[in-house]
Order: C-alpha cells, then structure tokens, then sequence
C-alpha cells in the first residue's frame, strides 16, 4: 500500500493529489438511530433485543462510557457536524440557525475535498446553517451506491424509529413484556410508565433490525472488508429525565465501532474484536475522528480528540454536557464527567427540571408523574425532577447511583471530586468562550448577522470572564451575595446586568425588596434582557405598586415585532411563571403577532407554541403557570 499522505488545511488546493490517494481510504459507514441509551444486549441489558448490533459488537468494539454532549438531537448534530461544542458557537438552543464561524466547514465537507463521496440519510436537523455544499446527496434516496467508481464512501443511514415520537404512538402490539421492564428510581411505577419503557425497548429494537439491513446492504455488495462502520443513538432515551435532561442518563449513548482487518492500523489503539473500550468519548470528538480516518489532520479549531486513525490523541480527562433552550423553554445547565461521577452546574436554579415543555408532556410518563408529584405521591428520588428551585450544583457517583437520584454536592468526603469537576466546568467554559451565558435575545442583538463566535470574539463585545463570574455569583444563591448583585446592575456591561436581575428573580422576595430601587431602574435598560429578568422579578415578588410597570415592561417585550422572537419566547416564559399576577396580559397576548420577520421560522414557531400555550380555552397565565410547576 502506498504510504498514507498527510493532510492538512492546504490539501483544499491540491485536488490531483486527492484524485491519486482517494482510493487508498477506507469507506466509512454511520449507522444511526434517535433517542435512546445503551439499551442494548451488547451492553449488558437483560432484555433488549437487538442481535444486528450484538453482532457488531461481538466482532469489534463498544465504548463503554460516550456521551453526546447535548441531550436533544439538534444541539447534539450541531456539535457532532462541526467538532465543536454548540455553546461555543452561539448554536446549543433547539433549532436556533446560527451561521458558523468565517471560514469554518462542516467536516463533510474536508473528506468531499479529499476525495470522498458523501451521503446523508436523511435527517440533518442543525442549529448551524450550512457554510456551502455538505453533502454529495442528502436525501431518503441518499446512498453509498450511487458513488462514482472508484471513489470512498461516507454514508450515513440513521433511523428514527426510536425517536419519542414512537415511543407513545399508539396503537402498539407490545413485544416486550412491561412487567420485566426496570422502572429507574427516579420515575413512579406505575402500568403507563412500565408500557413507555416497554415500548422504548420495542422500537430500539427495530432500529436494531434497520442497522441489520444497511449491514446485509454492505456484505452483498462485497465491502465488508473495506468499510468501517460505526453504530451510536443521537442521544439518551426520548423519555422525562433522559431526553433534555444533561446528567448521564440523557447523554450517554451506545457506540460501537467495527474495523475491517484490512483497516486494522486506523482502529482505537485499545481495538480488540468483541472488545470493550473505557476511553472516554463524546460527539465532539467525531469531527475530529473521520477526518484523522481520512488521513486528514484535524485542523486545530475542532474541540474534540480523535480516537481512531492516524492522528488519534491521547483520551481526554473529562467529558462535557450542556443543555440551553429546548423548544420553547429556557434552561442553563453545565455537565461534566471523569467516567465514575457526574458534575451538573445549574445557572438558572429557580427553573425545574421539568418545565412545561409540550413535546415532553405528550408522553404518559410525563403526564402521571406529573399527576403523582401534584397529589404528594412520589418519594424522594421521584421529586427531584418537578422541584423548584433545583440544587445550583449536583455531584453523582455512577457506581453506587446510576439513577443519579442521592445528590453529593454537600458531602463533606466528596467536597474534592466536587471542587475538581467544578473547576472542570469552569474551565471548559473559559477555553470554548461560551456563548450561554448571554440571554439568547443578547447574544442575537450583539451578534447582528455575524456568527456569534466571531462577533463574540473580543471582550469589546462580549467580556466572558465578567459575565461568567457574575453568573456564578448570581446563581450560587448565597444570600449575602446582595450588594454584589446591586453593583452588578450598575454596570457597564448588559451581560453582567442580567445576572444582577437574575440574580435577585432567583432569590426571591427579600432579596427583590433590598434591590427594588436597582430593579426598577432596570425596566428602562437597553437590553430586553434586562428588562424581562427585572419585570419578572418586580411582578412576582415586589410590592403592588410595582406590578404594572413590571407588566408594561414584560408587554412590550413579548411582542417579536417590537423586540425580536428571541425576547418574545423569554418574555413568554417569564409572563408564564408569574401566574395569576400576570392576568391583565392575557387579552394582548391573544392579539399579540408571533412573526418577527428578521427571526427563523423555528424562532417564531417557539413564539407561536407559548401564545397558544398560554391562551388555550381552559389555561390562562394563571392557570398555565400552575400546571407547568
């Protein structure tokens, strides 16, 4: 064979090079699925059926601990399409469309450049808009087959009968008996949510047969002994809890990965047939991976670590997990793992777990336990999910707790791992500049129609390390943080502003008292962000007078047309969380428009679904505010 020739970024201009190597790669096949963990027989579960991939597993080898960063698909592609984690790019919000960085590719797009044919099959489902042509075809008729002769394939199948969405379809002939289901400690056990669980196995089950049928498609056509194929779900099971949930049962996943003797000298350097790897691996290091199977050196942008071909590095340390908005509600969580614990930093703590998203509440699950926390029938571990507030930070060790339900954050013996993965997030947060930290609707006017990693770039324009630190403060809820709060409020910068309202609205009446002069003020600040964070605070908790210029200020900025779809959806939120207080707006929320013409059309979908939420024939404000707690 001829020696392998290295790639770097000025391979783009030596297209005859390409041309002569291209048939010197491996194929590379991605068999994926939606929505679920490492449910598998491979990995030790009593009752998956799944022989196709067992199969595969049996003759390479599974990673015992992958994440894949984010707990939603969208978010989680995003990272996987362009080897950076989403919040580094302005991109971790469900389905925000933020253009990438100048200059920045999607790795499809290196391995066209280096000769290979690639597919998608068929969901692509970015937070990114595509720099230029991705793909050589991305449809449902999208295959490895159509390639030009004599080209490498990069395919990839990936099926979504697993997605939630199948999980509470109904009719359904159950296969899975619900009675040998394992109900984890954090769900009730109760016949609706043994029946999802149950389901859940069914359809990962047929994902199971899906991948077996794309693996028949590559033996009859004799290229078994040329292609490296991977198998991994997109997240953790699309059930409460899991799925947009950043703790290790939403982002852990199974990856299996097979090589060809053929391409043995590319496998993981831990590689053995039926084996099993505990290198750390997560989405962000994909990217990185296909590139270094290509022969091409990931260019030093990419945040991940290659773990197969000929520029794998050594394991990270740590693995990193984020969670902003899904669909139409706000979170701000940071997650982190060494493998055996699991760090969640919460930034906003005042918000449960299990806020209203519509989506989610589809599920049964969902909906009795939800009926079973409101008539005070859930222990402990069952609780924690519907809880407000939520502990700022959460410590879990997955050996003694898999369910992740005996918080250790207080345990003096684990006081050190805490403070290690503490500073972990930190840390992480400061090397990918993380765009989270801004309220959606701040980092949208500050980004224009830039990227917001270039437009973010500087601390001119985005001063992280201020933000950062007074989002720490901010949401710690330590109660003589106050009169940093009150200089927070005072300063320059809206970014640090916002954590002074928000950091007042999380704690609550006394603190919004000692702060009402700063708080009030705030309702005229420049920034809607602000503006909404203050209102909310002044409206649920401060003094009657200060009610209705909390409501003018929360009108104004819930109209996309007036402020922008990204304030409106915060706004939304925060006029839902003040409850009855907020009834005067209920006939301006009925007429309010939901379109803001510069926004995407998901931005003002997630505008529409909270106006419909909130106005529907048996809610109101009121009403809503109830039942999303």
């Amino acid at each position: 064979m001829p020696p392998r020739l290295r790639y770097s970024s000025w391979f783009l201009f030596l297209p005859a090079a390409i041309a002569a190597h291209a048939a010197d790669r491996p194929n590379i096949l991605w068999l994926t699925s939606e929505d679920h963990g490492p449910h598998l027989g491979c990995y030790g579960d009593p009752i998956a059926r799944t022989p196709n991939v067992d199969a595969l597993a049996a003759k390479g080898m599974l990673f015992h601990r992958a994440w894949s960063n984010a707990p939603c698909c969208a978010p989680a592609r995003t990272t996987i399409i362009s080897g950076m984690l989403a919040p580094s790019l302005g991109g971790e919000h469900m389905r925000s469309e933020v253009p990438m960085p100048a200059g920045a590719k999607m790795f499809p797009q290196f391995l066209r450049a280096a000769g290979y044919y690639c597919t998608n099959n068929a969901k692509e489902d970015y937070n990114l808009t595509k720099p230029g042509e991705v793909w050589d075809a991305s449809s449902r008729t999208a295959h490895w087959r159509n390639r030009p002769a004599g080209r490498p394939f990069f395919a990839i199948f990936n099926a979504t009968d697993s997605h939630e969405s199948q999980v509470i379809k109904r009719p359904h002939v159950a296969v899975i008996d619900p009675a040998s289901v394992r109900v984890p400690a954090y769900h009730p056990d109760t016949p609706e949510v043994r029946r999802d669980w149950a389901q859940y196995y069914d359809q990962v089950s047929v994902v199971d047969r899906i991948a077996g049928e794309k693996l028949k498609e590559l033996a009859d056509a004799s290229l078994v002994d040329d292609t490296i194929v991977f198998y991994y779900a997109d997240h953790g099971p699309g059930m409460p809890r899991s799925k947009r949930w950043p703790s290790d049962s939403g982002l852990r996943v199974p990856m299996v990965v097979y090589f060809p003797s053929k391409w043995r000298q590319l496998a993981p350097r831990e590689y053995a047939a039926g084996g099993k790897s505990d290198r750390l691996v997560s989405f962000v290091d994909l990217a990185p991976t296909m590139l270094s199977l290509a022969g091409i050196r990931p260019p030093a942008t990419l945040q991940g670590h290659a773990f197969a071909g000929e520029f794998q590095t050594a394991p990270p340390r740590y693995l990193h997990g984020f969670r902003g908005r899904m669909d139409e509600r706000y979170d701000l969580v940071r997650s982190v793992t060494d493998g055996r614990f699991v760090y969640l930093r919460n930034y906003l703590p005042h918000l449960s777990q299990g806020q209203h998203v519509g989506t989610q509440f589809r599920t049964p699950t969902t909906q009795v336990w939800r009926q079973r926390f409101d008539a005070g029938k859930l222990n402990e571990a069952q609780s924690i999910f519907w809880r407000e507030p939520k502990a700022p930070e959460e410590l879990y060790d997955l050996q003694s707790d898999p369910d992740e339900v005996r918080n250790l954050a207080a345990s003096p013996e684990h006081r050190r791992i805490l403070e290690t993965l503490r500073r972990e997030v930190q840390a992480n947060a400061a090397r990918i500049r993380d765009t989270g930290f801004l309220a959606e609707s701040e980092m949208h006017a500050r980004s224009g129609d830039q990227p917001p990693r270039d437009a973010l770039a500087t601390d001119a324009a985005y001063p992280f390390a201020r933000v950062f630190a007074a989002a720490e403060v901010a949401s710690l809820l330590r109660p003589d943080a106050v009169p940093q709060l009150q200089a927070f409020l005072r300063d320059a910068d809206s970014g640090v502003r916002y954590w002074g309202a928000m950091g007042a609205l999380m704690r609550g009446g006394p603190t919004v008292a000692a702060m009402k002069r700063e708080l009030s003020a705030a309702l005229t600040d420049s920034s809607a962000g602000v503006r909404i964070a203050a209102a909310e605070a002044l409206a649920k908790f401060g003094a009657t007078a200060e009610l209705e210029p909390a409501l003018a200020a929360l009108r104004h900025c819930a109209d996309p047309t007036k402020t922008s779809a990204y304030a409106g959806i915060e706004a939304l939120n925060a006029i839902d969380r003040i409850g009855a207080k907020a009834a005067p707006l209920l006939d301006f929320i009925r007429a309010m428009p939901t379109v803001d013409p510069r926004a995407t059309t998901r931005g003002n979908d997630y505008v529409h679904r909270l106006k419909t939420y909130l106005t529907a024939a048996s809610g109101s404000p009121a009403s809503s505010a109830a039942t999303a707690r």
